[in-house]
């Protein structure tokens, strides 16, 4: 478990019971449905891409509390993002899962780094990444 397991469970908490990006998104045009079928966790991601760059971003579904938390910092991260960014960061995430990261790699993703230590509870780690594979398909389909 992390270090701080008090602030790993409070930004948790936060994220799952006060999502800020947790609705539709007026004009996205790419949008796109990722499923957990382990745990159940399905969330539609959406996006709005102009000019190479994510400039809003927004989920809809159901799951965990650990998959919706991290969609949702997910979606505080790479809005304002080029969409390069967002796919680096998102490799990033994924190798931080696996735990192929360096400590700097992890301080690019803010507060998502607070889920580096979710490989230790490998039925946990598909619903962390759920939201971040999502838009890696996303974004590769469509670019």
């Amino acid at each position: 478990m992390p270090a701080n397991n008090t602030f790993y469970n409070e930004v948790l908490t936060d994220h799952n019971m006060n999502p800020v990006h947790k609705h539709p998104i007026k004009d996205a045009n790419m949008e796109l449905e990722g499923v957990n079928p382990s745990c159940g966790d399905d969330i539609t991601l959406s996006l709005r891409v102009e000019d190479g760059k994510v400039v809003d971003g927004g989920y809809v579904g159901d799951g965990c509390a650990i998959s919706q938390a991290s969609a949702d910092m997910m979606l505080d991260l790479i809005i304002g993002k080029p969409v390069e960014e967002a796919e680096h960061l998102a490799d990033i995430f994924h190798r931080m899962i696996t735990g192929e990261v360096t400590d700097e790699e992890v301080d690019e993703l803010e507060e998502a780094g607070i889920l580096k230590d979710i490989r230790h509870m490998p039925a946990r780690t598909k619903c962390a990444m759920l939201g971040w594979r999502t838009m890696d398909e996303m974004l590769k389909e469509n670019t």
